[in-house]
């Protein structure tokens, strides 16, 4: 290691001897950067499946463009919308089709007394309505009475209740007092609002919920004419429809809307983000403490630097190698205990939490970042320093 920084540096590495010389100290401080690390790293995880689980209930929709109510920030909230808007919707040059989907929760108690909280969202088992191929191949069986699919990804669900399923023995649950067959299912996966995703079709959905109505949908689900430009389609509608109780918003519009206000104005989010910020102070203060301490050891040595003609660009340098150091050492075990929690987390709370290389980068850029301002701060004292005082 002493020789290859000494060829890559052009000069002795001072601060990897320095370093080296204090074992505990060292080890001391990659400690400390591998907890940061991991609990950014968690942060971050955490907010990626935040945003991660917003996005998946939309992008199974097929459509283009969706039709909400005017005071709508999320999927699930917002007041129902007239059926009428569908009609009027069809009515405007460049739509195809325009079907309307019900959004409810439920509360599915589970034979050890647990309650799975699951959106439930009822639709026209004769429109398409979803992007899944399990789904689509299965709106036959939609058309039956009480009849549902569930997803696969609902969390804390055994496995072997779906493998049932699918091997064509239908499940039967009770809620709100009505009896539901779960006939088949698929995979969406569950978020931090629901565990999970029921479908099933409109009629049954409405015998599940009596205080809902046919006439008022959460959402219209549109489609555009092949070759129909999505942006003037939705000038048009936004035009045609009345802004009083209607907003009209492409999907990627809906899914940004939904998770700006998810981390800006839910608690949730908020969190996350000061999580993120907190493990940051907590890497810049362990390795300024480590910085200071090393700076502090070896003031005689650097001041008679000082006193020769050394710059304090020379010492910057040195502290500088010291942070680069401790930032690559600790960034590598942080990355591998969060990627062993990334899938622990996954396996065990069914949240989409991923690894991804543009999230490594960041935090290897982040973490250097980290350390070398933790080293700006400890060489303050060395450059107020004066040599004469020191001897």
């Amino acid at each position: 290691m002493t020789a290859f920084l000494t060829r890559l540096l052009g000069r002795l590495p001072i601060g990897w001897l320095q370093l080296r010389h204090n074992r505990n100290r060292l080890i001391a401080a990659l400690a400390g950067v591998t907890f940061a690390n991991l609990l950014i790293y968690m942060q971050l995880g955490f907010l990626g499946a935040l945003l991660n689980g917003i996005s998946l209930p939309y992008a199974s929709f097929d459509a283009d463009i969706l039709i909400q109510a005017s005071d709508a920030n999320t999927l699930q909230d917002g007041s129902p919308l007239p059926r009428n808007r569908m009609l009027e919707a069809l009515a405007i040059p460049g739509v195809a089709e325009a079907t309307p989907l019900y959004i409810f929760k439920m509360d599915w108690k589970q034979p050890d007394g647990t309650i799975r909280t699951l959106d439930v969202m009822g639709v026209d088992p004769r429109m398409a309505n979803f992007r899944v191929a399990e789904i689509e191949a299965a709106r036959p069986l939609l058309a039956l009475s009480n009849a549902a699919l569930i997803d696969r990804g609902t969390r804390n669900v055994p496995p072997e209740l779906f493998a049932e399923i699918d091997a064509g023995r239908p499940y039967r649950i009770e809620t709100a007092n009505r009896s539901v067959n779960i006939l088949g299912s698929f995979r969406i996966g569950g978020g931090f609002g629901a565990d999970g995703v029921m479908v099933v079709s409109d009629q049954t959905f409405l015998k599940l919920f009596r205080n809902r109505t046919a006439g008022a949908p959460n959402i219209i689900l549109v489609r555009a004419e092949p070759g129909q430009a999505i942006a003037p389609l939705i000038t048009r509608l936004r035009a045609e429809l009345p802004e009083a109780d209607t907003a009209v918003r492409s999907v990627d519009e809906a899914i940004r809307r939904d998770q700006n206000f998810q981390t800006t104005q839910r608690p949730v989010g908020i969190v996350f983000g000061f999580g993120v910020v907190i493990g940051a102070l907590v890497g810049i203060i362990i390795v300024y403490q480590v910085l200071a301490s090393d700076v502090a050891d070896h003031m005689r040595e650097y001041a008679t630097f000082k006193a020769i003609g050394y710059r304090q660009s020379f010492f910057l340098g040195v502290i500088f190698e010291e942070a680069v150091i401790l930032a690559l050492f600790g960034f590598l075990p942080g990355t591998a205990l969060a990627i062993g929690l990334y899938a622990a987390v996954k396996a065990t709370a069914g949240l989409p939490l991923e690894m991804t290389g543009s999230r490594m980068l960041f935090m290897l850029l982040g973490t250097i970042i980290m350390c070398t301002l933790s080293g700006a701060i400890a060489t303050r004292r060395l450059a107020k320093a004066d040599p004469a005082a020191l001897f």
